[in-house]
Parts: structure tokens; sequence; C-alpha cells
């Protein structure tokens, strides 16, 4: 259809009316999403820190130095175009997102080359000299874990070693020289896709090796006694001679921070019930700790008249809470959750003391920017990501106009006003479960769901009970009157326990998932922070994209068969979802990593037991059906000679082969080859055998980063 030159009824031709009323479209389009900006205005720095995490974040997502270098250009791009061609807010705003997503993908680009160290690329058995660099008691395994610098030349120049704590000798601290002999390897990758990438975080730590000390370690020159991590260690040790046992482990974890003395099992209940991060020093201790020094600073001032009347007891409370919210954070290793709930805390303290309130969600995005430039790789962990939307969630619930009137305190009645403070606990729980169960999910593969009744009353107990007992406890210590109390504090330690315990082991305590897709992860959290960070009711807009992540993750499918990049541990999952292993003698670790993987919450069952498989001493095979078609895996599982025209023969009538020796070229299976040769390049693999089958890997999710396997990526072919 043409236009005609005809005039209209208003006497301009049609296509200048055409254009005309797109314009004006436009303009009125643009006209509100300025003055939507304009009265978001104070949320709008928020929003370019979250910029400058995502261009971290994307670093980190995308795979090679062409893909970061074409990032950093387009968002510079942008922010030229949004600084010279925008008009308006919405000009700037898109100027400053566009700079802040460039500085921070090339900020841990920079960083990543500026931490760069040798690594190993075998294993190799040393013998060697070493400066101490920091002790780890892990009591809950009853080791001791050593961070070394190494002497030799030939030995990356930071390294991990792990002992027996009874081989350790006695002087060994921080700073002491000594000669040991130990089995060292470079940094294990991912097990499997999508689990804990451990190289990734010795690339930054500058760690090139870990392994094993045989027998204990020769003292050359000792190390001094002091210092904060010796003063850890000593409190740690002195809490655990006082409880024993299991209490003993969680109450280390809840005065320093150190979660290695923490049990296994009581580590998952914790998990399970959703109280794990009750032993993460973060906010809630932090809080405690500044409250209960400004609590004391104002009573002990308060005594004087003349100060109370003339001086700022405020001013000076706030400063003795700031000191021991930093001294706090030091004595418990400075770590990220802690580091954030401290800036946070001092922030919040300085605008006690300017008569502000300064809890807001861009006093958190200060202490975000704050710890993404020092370290920007910790964008990409859990702790991070679990700290700061704990926090932005509960800050985004108490700033709606709903909670500001439902919360707000008015003159009523002791009941009312406790019935209120219970509503308040329980939205806040909420709020904060909702917000950290897709990171659980991704990260952990499973979480918690009854953790809003357990922490009602696991919260309270920890703040108001536990950690005032203990420090009583500590302090009468020096006086050596601390027993009752700690008996009292082991009580109360036996109750969390027992609680988590109760609630982790109920029916339908924990989702777990098998894998959730980046993009769906990715999803959610842009919803959530659509939520958190717009005022007006725009913001319910986010639930969209939380929706559809949502969908997306819990629709996303479970793989078929999972193998590790040394190609010893294989699971084919059953048509229970029931993964079932290889090896009988699979560790417990890798079993977790399993079910894990799975999405299974027990504990995996044997190959040789399935009905579906046929396993003798030397290997499997299994059929799997899976969309109608029938897949025959083959897997050895013996170090013994095997015949090579047996194995040639064998590997022809399967349609996928597994190993951990390399396999001669005339094994040539149907659809896929994993030995020792390719799972070399390739690393873990998750196989999808459904209608269209496919390859996820180890290698494929690390990229060209520079912790990556230097072989490159194995290529499947699909027959």
């Amino acid at each position: 259809m043409q236009w005609t030159s005809a005039p209209n009824i208003e006497g301009a031709p049609l296509p200048q009316r055409a254009r005309g009323y797109w314009k004006a479209q436009f303009s009125a389009a643009w006209e509100r999403i300025e003055a939507f900006l304009e009265a978001e205005r104070a949320q709008l720095p928020p929003w370019a820190v979250v910029a400058f995490g995502g261009g971290i974040a994307s670093w980190f997502a995308l795979d090679s130095p062409a893909q970061w270098g074409a990032l950093i250009a387009i968002c510079a791009a942008l922010a030229l175009v949004g600084f010279v061609f925008g008009p308006g807010r919405a000009g700037r705003a898109a100027g400053w997102i566009g700079l802040a997503a460039a500085l921070g993908c090339a900020l841990v680009w920079v960083r990543s080359t500026y931490v760069a160290a040798p690594r190993l690329d075998r294993p190799v058995i040393a013998t060697f000299t070493a400066r101490v660099e920091r002790v780890e008691p892990l009591a809950a395994k009853d080791d001791v874990r050593l961070t070394v610098a190494p002497a030799d030349t030939l030995l990356p120049p930071r390294v991990r070693v792990s002992m027996k704590a009874e081989d350790a000798p006695d002087g060994l601290v921080s700073g002491a020289m000594i000669r040991t002999r130990a089995r060292l390897a470079p940094p294990p990758p991912m097990a499997l896709p999508g689990t804990y990438d451990f190289a990734r975080d010795a690339w930054f730590r500058q760690i090139g090796g870990v392994g094993r000390a045989f027998g204990g370690v020769e003292i050359i020159r000792p190390g001094s006694a002091g210092g904060l991590e010796q003063v850890r260690n000593r409190l740690g040790s002195h809490i655990r001679e006082r409880l024993p046992g299991a209490s003993g482990g969680i109450a280390t974890a809840l005065a320093t921070g150190d979660q290695n003395a923490v049990g296994k099992q009581d580590a998952e209940a914790m998990r399970r019930s959703g109280l794990t991060h009750l032993l993460s020093v973060s906010g809630l201790h932090i809080a405690a700790v500044v409250g209960a020094a400004m609590l004391l600073t104002l009573r002990l001032l308060a005594l004087s008249e003349r100060l109370a009347l003339r001086g700022n007891i405020v001013l000076i409370a706030a400063g003795v809470g700031a000191v021991a919210g930093v001294g706090y954070t030091l004595l418990t290793g400075a770590q990220v959750p802690t580091v954030r709930s401290c800036i946070v805390a001092l922030l919040v303290l300085a605008g006690i003391a300017l008569g502000r309130d300064a809890l807001s969600l861009r006093l958190l995005s200060v202490a975000a920017l704050a710890i993404m430039l020092v370290k920007p790789e910790s964008v990409a962990g859990a702790s991070f990501q679990l700290s700061f939307a704990a926090v932005a969630s509960i800050i985004a619930l108490h700033s709606t106009p709903w909670a500001r009137r439902t919360f707000m305190r008015r003159d009523e009645g002791v009941f009312a006003r406790f019935g209120r403070a219970v509503l308040a606990m329980l939205a806040t729980g909420l709020a904060v479960e909702f917000a950290l169960i897709p990171f659980a999910l991704f990260h952990f593969h499973k979480a918690g769901l009854y953790g809003i009744a357990a922490n009602l009353v696991a919260i309270p107990l920890t703040t108001f009970v536990i950690m005032p007992l203990e420090a009583a406890a500590l302090l009468l210590d020096s006086v050596g009157l601390g027993a009752p109390l700690w008996w009292l504090t082991g009580a109360a330690v036996d109750l969390l326990l027992w609680l988590a315990r109760t609630v982790g082991g109920a029916s339908g305590a924990v989702a777990t998932l098998a894998a959730m897709p980046g993009w769906a992860f990715v999803l959610i959290i842009l919803g959530g922070l659509w939520l958190a960070l717009w005022t007006s009711r725009v913001r319910l807009l986010g639930l969209v994209p939380v929706g559809l992540g949502a969908i997306a993750a819990v629709t996303a499918p479970v793989p078929d068969m999972l193998v590790t990049g040394d190609g010893k541990h294989l699971a084919i999952l059953g048509r229970d979802g029931v993964p079932r292993i290889l090896r009988n003698r699979t560790g417990e670790f890798m079993r977790d990593v399993f079910a894990e993987s799975s999405g299974y919450d027990g504990d995996p069952l044997v190959l040789e037991a399935a009905g579906f498989a046929n396993c003798s001493r030397d290997s499997c095979v299994a059929r799997v059906v899976r969309d109608g078609r029938s897949w025959q895996v083959l897997a050895t599982r013996s170090s013994d000679w095997l015949e090579w025209p047996t194995m040639i023969a064998a590997c022809a009538r399967a349609d996928i082969v597994v190993s951990d020796r390399r396999l001669p070229r005339g094994c040539q299976p149907k659809w896929l080859k994993l030995d020792r040769y390719s799972l070399a390049r390739s690393g873990g693999v998750a196989l999808y055998l459904g209608h269209r089958p496919r390859v996820d890997s180890v290698a494929a999710r690390v990229g060209r980063h520079p912790w990556a396997n230097r072989p490159e990526t194995a290529k499947f072919r699909a027959r």
C-alpha cells in the first residue's frame, strides 16, 4: 500500500502526518522516561555499581580475550553515545552505565594478569624448604593446612599443603621456615560442569600447587608467635577445649568465622535448614559486636553527669563501635561478608554521628563498590552474591510503603508490639529466603525450604543468647570463672544444632536442582535488582524476568551421564533420577559431587547393582534408554591389562566409551570416546542423551581464562 499525496482533512500530506505522529509518540515516551528517571534519580548511582559488577561478571562468563575486548568496546561506545549525543538524564544514565561496565570488565582483566603466578603442570613429589604464610587448623578433619612460599625456584612461589594434626610440630606458626616432603599437584579444576572451580580461586590467590605432606614437617627457623592469625587460632583452640565435640565447632565458627572445625554432618544440617549463614561472620555478628560496644560505652559514659550533659556521648559510642567492628573484622580474617558488613556498619555509624539515617541501598552499593575495586574476582563467588543479596532484600523490603506502615513503631499494647515484631521477622525471613534460593541452587544445587521457621528461632537464639554468653565466658576465663557460662553456652549451641538437624531432616526440607542455565540465573538476578532498586510501582515489572528465569531453571534438563576429568569416576542417572556410580569405593567427596550435579538429595548407588548394567571387575556395560533411543555405554574400572582386540571389538559395539587410560585409535565407538587423551582437554563432562544429544564440558565453561588447562578444548564428534 502506498501513501497518496492528497491532503487530509487537516490539510497535510499523509506521509508528513505519519512522521509527525511517530515523532510525537517518541517524544512523549522519552518525556515519560525522563520523568521516571527524575523521580528515581536517587536510585541511579546504585545502578552504576550494578553495571560495574556486571562488567566483572561478564568477563567471567565470556570465553576469550576477543570477547572481552568486544564487550569493553561496546560499553565504551554506549558511554560515548550517552554522554555526547544522549539528551537529558537518560543519556547521562546510559553513559555512566556503559562506562561502569567497561571499567569493571577491564579491571578484572587487568587483575587476572597482575596476579599471574607460575603453576605446576603435572604432579610432583618434592622435598623443599618454605616459609609458612598461613596456618589453618581443620579440626573437623583432624588436619592442618599450610600456605607456604617454597624457597625452591623449581616450585611455584606459593603452594598449599595439608597434613595430619598429630604430625604438626609445636611452634608451627606464620613466618616459620620449615622443611617437608610432599606430593604436589596443579590446582584442581571443576570436577564437573557447574561445580566449584578451585582453580579459579587458586589463580587469584596465587596458589600454584596443592598437595599433602608425607609425615610431618621440620621447623628450621621458628616464626613469630604474634599476629591476628595466631590469636584467632589460639582463640579457636581455647573454645574447643571448653566445648569439646560438635558444639565447640559451632561456637568457634560463631566467634572467629573459622568453619573448619564444624563437622561435615553439622555443616550439612545447617545448610539444609537454612541456617548456614550463621556460621559465616557477616551482618548479624558485626551488628552484635558493634551494638554491644556502643551500648556498653553509652552506659559507662552516662554514669558521668558532666559527660552526659555536656559531651556528645553518642558520637563517642559510635567511634568505639567502629573500632570494635574493624577489630572484629580483622580478627575473623576479613572475609568478603565480614568486610561488607563492616563497611556498612561504619557508614551507618557515620550517619548516626551526623544525625542522619544512613541505612539504604546506596550505602550497600558503596560497600559493594569498595570490595569490587580491591577484589573484583569476589563477584564470581557465592559468598559475595549471597551476602549482598540477603542485605539488599532486607533493605528493599523495609523501604516499601507497606513495610513502613506495617512495621512502624506506634503507641500500642505489649502483645500488639510483640505481634508486630514477629510479623516483621517473618516477612524479613521470607524476603531473605526467596532472595537466596536462586543463588543456593545455582552454586550448591540445593536450597533449604524451611529456613524461615528455623531462622525465627535461630537468629534470636544466636544474637541474644549464644554470642553474649560466649563473649562473657571468654571474658570470665581471664579470672578462671567462665565454666558456668561455658555450660550454658554449650546447652544453647546444642539447642541450635538440634533445631538444624530437626528442620534439615524433615521431609521436603531441601529443594534440589541439577543445573541452572546461566541465562536463567542472569534473568533472576536482573529481575531481583529491578525489584530492589526502584521505589515506584514500576519495580513490579521485575517479577517478569524472575518468573521466566525460575521457569527456565525448573524445566532445565537433567544430565543423563556424568564423567570426571580423569575418567576414573562416572555416574549414570536411572529413570528414577538416582545416580549410579562406576566404582564401589568412590570417596565421599566425589559421591557428594555426583549427587549435587544430579539434583539428587541422597547418597548415590552403585552401577553394578542396577538392572540396566552388567559389570565385571574390569569394566561395566550399561544400556541407557532416552526418548526411545537405546545407548550402550562401556566404561573401564580397573588398571589391569586389557587385550586390545577384545577392547576394540567392545568399542565398536558401544555408543559411548569411558576410560581413565588412553585407548587405541582402533577403539571407535558409535558416538563418543572419552579416554585419558580426550578428557585431558575437555575436563569433566555432562552428557545429555535426549532428542538432541549434546556434551557440556568443563573446558567449555572455563574457556580461555588464565586458569584454564593449557591443552585446547576437545572437539566432540557426534555420529
